[in-house]
């Protein structure tokens, strides 16, 4: 692995595995982080899709596994667990969605044992998986996806293509632009000044809707980033002192792991509920 001063080990820890165009025109992996910076915008973080991926299939084998295995009779250990799990889902999504859609609830679920098991990652040491890769002739690699911007606003802007097509759906068009956006937050019993209120209530609510995404996809993404840093750092003291300090600092970690993909998974809740807002339609 990277070997210098302690900025040069936090940053190659901070530094994707990046595939993309290199300047030459050829297609490849960046080598150093200045390679992967010449690639620009249309290159992909393998190390951060490659785990994504691989824990999302982990997550629909285990309770693919777990629903196979179902029985109505004394459940096992697993089984328990996962019903606590998918109660626990559930009555999330019934005290935060007033609408109804038979989507909601399954969504919920994925998003938040996705992100629970994309933020557990970082309950690895450090130095562990990135070392094994490294002996295989792999510089980099990040394995808590939730680290990783492209990953947190790609599932946020999901999220947000989804309240728009719901909206549109439920309400239509017209009644998405002109009753969530153009008439709200300010509203008069005059038509004039209704009328001269619709060019500012656009501007903010357009706003308010671009924020919801990006303030979803951003806090996960600090809070993940903020607490793998620490584990970084504290990897950068002797060893007589890393588990003192890593040891609590996990413990704790653990608690903002599981909130995080509860924030998560209630605002997505809400957002969308929002989105059926004073309709009963089902989908």
């Amino acid at each position: 692995m990277a070997a210098g001063s302690s900025s040069d080990y936090i940053k190659h820890h901070l530094t994707n595995l990046v595939y993309g165009q290199h300047p030459d025109g050829t297609w490849g992996f960046a080598h150093t982080a200045a390679e992967a910076a010449e690639m620009g915008f249309w290159k992909l973080h393998v190390d951060s899709l490659g785990w994504s991926i691989g824990l999302g299939l982990l997550f629909i084998g285990m309770f693919g596994l777990a629903a196979k295995r179902a029985s109505s009779g004394i459940p096992s250990g697993f089984q328990n667990f996962i019903e606590i799990i998918v109660e626990f889902v559930d009555t999330s999504v019934k005290e935060g969605f007033h609408g109804r859609s038979k989507m909601i609830a399954p969504l919920s679920l994925t998003v938040f044992c996705w992100i629970f098991l994309m933020n557990l990652m970082d309950l690895i040491p450090v130095d562990w998986i990135p070392h094994l890769f490294y002996l295989s002739g792999v510089e980099y690699m990040k394995i808590v996806p939730s680290t990783d911007p492209n990953i947190t606003l790609g599932m946020s802007f999901s999220v947000f293509a989804l309240i728009i097509i719901c909206s549109i759906r439920v309400k239509g068009l017209g009644g998405f632009i002109i009753g969530d956006l153009a008439l709200h937050p300010f509203n008069h019993s005059n038509i004039l000044v209704k009328m001269l209120l619709i060019p500012v209530n656009l501007i903010l609510e357009t706003i308010n809707l671009v924020a919801k995404p990006i303030s979803l996809g951003l806090r996960l993404f600090g809070n993940m980033y903020a607490g793998e840093m620490i584990f970084i750092l504290i990897a950068l003291l002797p060893w007589f002192i890393q588990w003192t300090l890593a040891v609590p600092w996990a413990i704790f970690h653990i608690l903002v792991i599981t909130l995080q993909a509860f924030v998560f998974m209630v605002l997505t809740i809400v957002y969308l509920s929002a989105a059926y807002e004073d309709h009963d339609v089902e989908h």
